[in-house]
């Protein structure tokens, strides 16, 4: 018999806009040994999301709380997210999580995501929320409100319903998602994912790094050159002004400057996707002096991207085993692959043995590593019976 959950409601208050309701509802929340958090956002004409909607639950209530009602002070509930006596339970938190960070340098603690949880359970690779619920809550969501947008006001009774659908719901979805973790002894595996996710620096996207968003293909070290002090400086306006970095440079525009490295204007406002009064712009003489700084570098200061490790090539066949003993094992043990190990681990693992990867330490080498090591050292082979691929060891 499977895990029946039931929950009494005592209150409902369809939203919250006044600092007396927040209050009193953190007040009753830090009673609470859980609780089921989500947010709604908007994200398409800024760098940094727009908070708009926080929906809040735990066994008793549950509320959404207007973050853009005027004079609404947010300190109770950020509060409540450093409650380290409460859970607090998110479906895909990362984007909710770097808005916390974002907006106030709050990371809840402790943290339990419902879509890791089930990829741990064996739901697949990043199951969404509405076939979590239908699985495990028996529900069907309301769909017709999902595209909104959660900025204007005021929101209606359906939007407010749709938002509460994703804390309600998801009360169900934790406990039996508990209950299977404990069962399998599993639990520590999603400690270990959480301790990543609760990491401040997980949310951090420093303009440095910002080339490694690009899908770099190009060898020559000026075009490397180039590309990367432009993502740079393009991610720090983006942050600057707060608009999306393809607003400030587009991908395909960057990648063009870096091949045709212009030096002076009119071959910068010549360039597709650019205008004449961008080059003119302050924006256009930062890009031109990037392009003329890099063009002045010796040939040792240039950096190099490798986006394709030399030796790639020779461990394709090295590479085919590991999938195949991935998904062989992943099946056996009814866990997700994504969170074992991406393609990219898989890479590194048929080169080095001594790979940096997840794979290589904690529980999935018990369950993997090891396995996957022992198949490059030839003291694992594969045999089918029955129609099945199976393991043996090789004397």
């Amino acid at each position: 018999m499977g895990l029946s959950v039931s929950f009494r409601v005592i209150k409902y208050m369809s939203i919250i806009t006044t600092n007396d309701q927040l209050t009193a509802l953190c007040a009753r929340l830090e009673k609470s040994d859980y609780i089921t958090v989500d947010t709604e956002f908007l994200r398409t004409k800024t760098y940094y999301s727009k908070l708009c909607l926080i929906q809040v639950a735990d066994e008793r209530e549950y509320h959404a709380i207007d973050a853009l009602a005027p004079g609404l002070d947010l300190d109770p509930f950020y509060g409540l997210m450093q409650n380290e006596n409460i859970l607090k339970v998110f479906h895909a938190a990362r984007q909710d999580i770097e808005i916390f960070v974002n907006e106030k340098g709050v990371v809840p603690k402790p943290l339990f995501d419902s879509q890791v949880a089930a990829m741990v359970c064996g739901y697949g690779d990043s199951i969404g929320y509405e076939k979590l619920v239908m699985s495990l809550a028996n529900a069907t969501l309301d769909k017709s409100t999902r595209i909104t947008d959660w900025s204007r006001r005021p929101l209606t009774q359906r939007q407010i319903d749709y938002a509460l659908g994703d804390v309600t719901h998801l009360r169900t979805v934790y406990k039996k998602l508990d209950d299977q973790l404990k069962k399998s002894d599993r639990s520590h595996w999603l400690d270990q994912e959480m301790a990543e996710l609760t990491n401040p620096n997980t949310f951090i996207n420093l303009p440095e790094n910002a080339w490694k968003r690009l899908k770099i293909r190009n060898g020559n070290r000026l075009f490397n050159g180039i590309a990367r002090s432009l993502a740079e400086w393009r991610e720090s306006e983006a942050q600057r002004r707060n608009i999306p970095r393809n607003r400030v440079i587009r991908d395909e525009v960057l990648f063009e400057i870096s091949a045709v490295r212009p030096e002076h204007t009119n071959a910068l406002g010549s360039i597709r996707g650019l205008s004449p009064a961008f080059a003119q712009s302050k924006s256009g003489t930062r890009v031109l002096a990037i392009v003329k700084e890099i063009l002045e570098l010796p040939g040792d200061k240039l950096p190099v991207i490798s986006h394709k490790r030399p030796s790639a090539q020779n461990n394709d066949p090295v590479m085919e085993l590991l999938k195949v003993l991935l998904k062989l094992i992943c099946q056996n043990e009814n866990v997700a692959p994504k969170l074992i190990a991406s393609i990219d681990d898989l890479e590194k693992l048929a080169e080095s043995d001594d790979a940096e990867i997840p794979a290589l330490s904690g529980w999935r080498y018990d369950i993997f590593g090891k396995h996957a090591l022992a198949v490059k050292a030839g003291q694992l082979a594969f045999s089918m019976k029955d129609g099945e691929i199976r393991l043996i060891s090789v004397e």
